[in-house]
């Protein structure tokens, strides 16, 4: 929905929550006080439905909490990750194709994935089918 069609000539409170720095979301503050001026300015002859508005705000109150569980679950991935990455240093790791085998130096984390660096240098790829002993 553009902020620009709710409210014809006149700019939009930027506000922000305390997870929010630096993005363009609208908090639910700012929502309200969208939603308050859009009352204010509509056309008498013609207004809008109340159902309508009770209808956006159920949307921007779903998307908020969508947000805030993805954001949780980005946390809970990022600490399996590393707790995932702290069982393999000092254990010997064999790649899922069995060419490479060495004991776990270092792991870095990645988005996508994490990738084991043996004593000797050799990198391996931590995925399904790899060996730890």
């Amino acid at each position: 929905m553009d902020v620009s069609s709710i409210v014809t000539g006149m700019s939009a409170p930027q506000q922000r929550g305390p997870t929010e720095k630096g993005s363009s979301a609208v908090s639910y503050d700012a929502f309200l006080g969208l939603l308050l001026t859009q009352l204010k300015n509509q056309d008498p002859t013609a207004p809008m439905e109340s159902t309508d508005y009770m209808a956006q705000l159920a949307s921007f109150s779903q998307v908020e909490q969508q947000t805030k569980t993805n954001g949780k679950l980005d946390a809970l991935l990022t600490s399996s990750a590393l707790s995932q990455a702290d069982t393999v240093i000092g254990r010997t790791v064999t790649s899922a194709d069995g060419k490479v085998t060495g004991e776990v130096a270092s792991v870095k984390v990645y988005s996508d994935g994490l990738v084991a660096t043996t004593v000797d240098g050799k990198e391996i790829i931590l995925s399904p089918g790899i060996t730890v002993k």
